[in-house]
């Protein structure tokens, strides 16, 4: 069984206001790409990595008159993807969702929000109170892309599923470095926030012996600025799990936590204008507990473009993948074992 998490950037611009796809020469809002070359290459990916489940994130909208799920059908049925069926949670208060694109013949899901009851954290729709500027008083926070919490029914039995599109910690709207530092914190705190939240969630599920999978985009990652000293780590490493906790499994942090940074791998791909070159960064993760790694022998992979042998190596698919999006997916294979 292969699962996959994908951020497919302005994948809602491809789509009118009734879900129709725009197959044209427009250009999208990925740089020198239309509209047209950036769906193409979305299926071509999609086709390529041919997972079971694929946690889509910024996926089209849902409003007044949107559906993510009729959208995104609408974009397999044209494409002829076995992932042939989508499915949101709660609504998003930003054009981006998180939804599943699935195959039905090969996995069944549903909707299952958590939490709400006392001694447990609150759903992902709700608040959560904490303190995390240190003044004795709490915070209150709420996620504007509340997880999608998934039921699925497998070859491998049944499992949980958290899809994550964490809180960006850019300093959107900064007119100076002051600002730009200030706001920089605030959003770290919110983010952190947010990671504390899902790992409440998170010692639920371990604690009643589930099989779960955390994935998604965290936008954060183990050293990946300097405003983490502030706060001690990282929050994919407070959901992934510290000292004294059941620790989740995921390769590609450890690279960081053993000082290895230049062999690190990447996930995504952003033009930094100030120094005019393309900055990597691994932001997307796919999480297991425990006993599902031990029991499946998994084998995690990045489609990076230019770092994955294959994609490298094959010109179509390169290029497909920098026309998608600036995230490259990120899928795991799951195999019982014997």
């Amino acid at each position: 069984m292969r699962i996959a998490t994908w951020n497919v950037c302005w994948f809602s611009e491809l789509f009118d206001r009734h879900d129709n796809l725009l197959l044209d020469g427009e250009w999208s809002k990925v740089y020198n790409v239309t509209r047209k070359e950036q769906a193409e290459a979305i299926a071509r990916v999609l086709r390529t990595i041919d997972a079971d489940l694929v946690l889509i994130i910024e996926a089209p909208n849902t409003g007044k008159s949107q559906s993510t799920s009729r959208a995104l059908s609408r974009f397999a049925d044209t494409f002829d993807l076995r992932q042939s069926h989508a499915l949101i949670g709660f609504e998003s208060e930003t054009h981006q969702e998180i939804a599943a694109l699935y195959d039905p013949d090969s996995v069944a899901i549903e909707h299952d929000p958590q939490g709400g009851m006392v001694g447990h954290a609150p759903r992902f729709d709700q608040r959560f109170e904490l303190d995390t500027d240190v003044d004795s008083a709490a915070e209150t926070h709420v996620f504007s892309k509340p997880p999608l919490e998934l039921a699925a029914e497998t070859a491998l039995g049944p499992l949980r599923l958290i899809g994550v599109h964490a809180k960006s910690k850019a300093p959107r709207g900064a007119r100076t470095e002051a600002e730009a530092q200030t706001i920089s914190i605030s959003n770290r705190r919110k983010q952190l926030a947010q990671c504390i939240w899902l790992r409440q969630r998170v010692d639920t599920h371990l604690r009643a012996g589930e099989d779960l999978i955390v994935l998604g985009d965290f936008n954060d990652g183990p050293g990946l600025d300097t405003f983490e000293k502030l706060f001690g780590r990282s929050g994919v490493e407070v959901v992934l799990g510290g000292d004294g906790q059941e620790q989740l499994v995921e390769p590609f942090t450890g690279r960081w936590r053993e000082g290895l940074r230049g062999a690190t791998a990447a996930t995504a791909r952003f033009y930094d204008r100030e120094a005019k070159r393309y900055v990597n960064t691994l932001i997307d993760f796919i999480m297991l507990s425990p006993a599902l790694a031990a029991r499946t022998a998994p084998v995690w992979r990045i489609w990076h473009p230019f770092d994955d042998p294959e994609c490298f190596d094959t010109p179509a698919l390169q290029k497909a993948l920098l026309q998608a999006s600036d995230h490259f997916p990120v899928t795991v294979d799951l195999l019982p074992t014997p």
